[in-house]
């Protein structure tokens, strides 16, 4: 049984369209972004483009120009990490990221799943959307491993 959701939904407001559709995405603008921003430096861009393939993403576009992004990590029925959240400086304080927040929380996997997301700065508009301030628990991150590597490895304290 699958529950992938493959239907591409589009928003829009004048000349401005949020779309889930990846194929409109621009990895340069993604990747531009988020090599700037304090919680993506350090991603390369093939580390970008495979949490894209792996995410339910929303493209903001002026015109045909992509000038934002946010992308959902779920399992359709029970939890979602909303994460990379952008619109680029030139674009800021005109209500756009509202109204991408707006599109991403009427998105239907949103609305079916208990959804998280991390910020050091925008409490403030994430509140606005029915996110509230909880305390977290996170695993620190370990080495990358070597993508030869197998990804089935038994832990340590597994029983043998």
């Amino acid at each position: 049984m699958t529950f992938t959701f493959e239907e591409n939904m589009n928003w829009t407001n004048g000349d401005f369209t949020i779309s889930t559709d990846k194929s409109r995405l621009d990895l340069d603008v993604i990747h531009g972004f988020l090599q700037t921003s304090y919680w993506g430096a350090e991603r390369t861009r093939r580390e970008i483009e495979k949490t894209i393939e792996n995410s339910i993403c929303f493209g903001l576009f002026y015109k045909e120009r992509q000038i934002g992004f946010a992308r959902l990590v779920t399992d359709e029925v029970v939890i979602s990490w909303l994460g990379d959240v952008f619109v680029i400086p030139d674009f800021q304080n005109k209500g756009l990221g509202k109204w991408l927040m707006e599109c991403v929380t009427s998105h239907p996997i949103t609305k079916r799943t208990k959804c998280l997301l991390g910020t050091k700065d925008a409490h403030g508009l994430y509140e606005k959307y029915g996110w509230n301030r909880k305390e977290m628990m996170s695993r620190p991150e370990e080495e990358k491993e070597d993508s030869n590597q197998s990804a089935h490895t038994t832990p340590a304290s597994a029983p043998r």
